[in-house]
């Protein structure tokens, strides 16, 4: 149950709407390194400030990572993936040239794919302590 703090306001709404993302890097290649995913969050989250969006929550492994946004009823949420997936992967390409031979076959970071949940049933205290608990690679 969303807590009064969750609780966001509008022009003409109140909403708590947040929902649990899923990125996989293409062909799940184990490419992020502890130092990948910590620039991966700041990046990420820079590009939900952009959408007035809230990163709550981000971890990974070797070839995924786990974001939990709250967002406005305003964003369409596969606008918010697009460009949350979009920018990363440019980014860290410009930024860790070690990461470059994973792009040599298909130009590309992360899959075409990816997972979007929302939180109805879940009790987001569960989703945030699952996502912290992700193996985070040294």
């Amino acid at each position: 149950m969303a807590g009064p703090l969750d609780v966001r306001t509008g022009r003409h709404c109140v909403f708590v709407l947040h929902a649990h993302l899923v990125f996989v890097t293409k062909l799940r290649h184990r490419v992020f390194t502890d130092q990948h995913l910590t620039r991966l969050e700041e990046i990420m989250r820079a590009v939900c400030a952009d959408f007035e969006c809230d990163l709550v929550e981000f971890n990974g492994e070797g070839e995924h990572v786990h974001l939990l946004v709250n967002f406005p009823p305003k964003v369409a949420l596969s606008k918010l993936v697009n460009s949350l997936k979009g920018v990363s992967s440019r980014r860290i390409r410009q930024e860790f040239p070690d990461l470059v031979p994973h792009y040599h076959q298909t130009n590309r970071l992360w899959s075409a794919s990816y997972f979007a949940g929302s939180l109805d049933g879940a009790p987001l205290t569960d989703l945030r302590q699952y996502i912290e608990q992700q193996n985070k690679p040294t």
